[in-house]
């Protein structure tokens, strides 16, 4: 079985300053910095990583499922993530301004066309990045896929999906709200999360904190050190309960409606049997539109990139399309 690439550390990084897209109101108008990092062989295959979330942002290991001798990786934090600027950043910040991000990152590193490589809510950006700039697309590799579709966002966050495999968990979740709002809780989380009360805002976190550890992965849930203080870290749920309450700004170009652009682009997609985040009928479904795609279905493997076999497959895949390219 693969491992992970030996850790790396960047041979570039810096912050890329994004140009204001037009607003109608000029009190929507922000300059994003976003942070790019570049690791690897400079020479070699260009593969760019998109993190999940959304709102999460790039750590150490994603730069390793790539041969380092191989590539040339390239990772950057999406709008208001990680350590790109402004933190937490929700104004400009859509999915649309995302793949703008992307393309003028390819252009400013003078990329002709890359690899696309993402996971769970990284697949999603990297899927409708590819419907938009097919041309630019040198392959795809997926994994978790997540399609964006309301009935997807449900799953997490209403009572008539994963909350039939996690009863007791989802009534931890929403035992304490108000009964309109116990169905689907997604906004009333979503007010508490952007409230001024540190007290209130935190407390909704750990909720949704220990909501998510049971369906990330097959594993007995780790046990969570409650926070009562640091602010920032309840940045990424907010981003992430920003996009989902606006179905991830693709409601107008469903991601299943829009393969015939792709169709051509050597796809893997790879996804657990057991995913509880994004449940394999999305995959499966991407598959069905798409059978000009490889689907490898992991056994015994849940959401996380971090499973073992999950990294085996996707390590895999990787060394297998630079194989293919030398």
């Amino acid at each position: 079985m693969l491992a992970l690439y030996p850790a790396i550390e960047p041979f570039s990084h810096y912050h890329l300053t994004m140009a204001n897209n037009v607003r109608v109101n000029k009190d929507d108008e922000i300059t994003h910095q976003i942070y790019v990092e570049q690791c690897g062989n400079p020479l070699g295959i260009p593969v760019v990583f998109l993190h999940g979330g959304p709102g999460s942002g790039c750590r150490p290991s994603h730069r390793c499922y790539f041969d380092p001798q191989r590539y040339h990786i390239i990772l950057f934090d999406q709008r208001g993530c990680g350590r790109s600027r402004p933190y937490g950043a929700l104004k400009q910040n859509t999915t649309s301004d995302l793949i703008q991000d992307m393309e003028a990152i390819r252009q400013h590193i003078g990329i002709k066309t890359w690899l696309v490589f993402g996971g769970s809510w990284g697949a999603t950006l990297g899927l409708y990045y590819a419907q938009h700039f097919p041309e630019y697309v040198s392959a795809l590799i997926l994994r978790g896929v997540f399609l964006g579709r309301k009935r997807d966002i449900d799953w997490v966050y209403s009572a008539n999906g994963a909350a039939n495999v996690f009863p007791d968990a989802w009534h931890q979740l929403v035992k304490n709200l108000p009964l309109a709002q116990q169905e689907k809780p997604l906004a009333f989380f979503y007010q508490q999360l952007i409230s001024d009360d540190n007290n209130l805002a935190m407390t909704a976190f750990n909720h949704l904190q220990r909501w998510e550890a049971h369906l990330i992965s097959l594993r007995e849930p780790l046990a969570l050190v409650e926070d009562t203080i640091n602010e920032s870290a309840k940045i990424p749920s907010i981003i992430q309960l920003y996009y989902s309450m606006n179905q991830c700004f693709i409601a107008k170009k469903p991601l299943l409606e829009h393969i015939d652009a792709i169709r051509h682009i050597p796809t893997i997609i790879i996804h657990g049997r057991f995913d509880m985040v994004c449940p394999l009928e999305q995959a499966w479904q991407l598959k069905t539109h798409w059978p000009q795609a490889e689907l490898t279905i992991v056994e015994m493997a849940g959401h996380v990139a971090s499973e073992a076999k999950i990294i085996d497959a996707l390590v895999k895949a990787t060394d297998a399309f630079a194989s293919k390219s030398a």
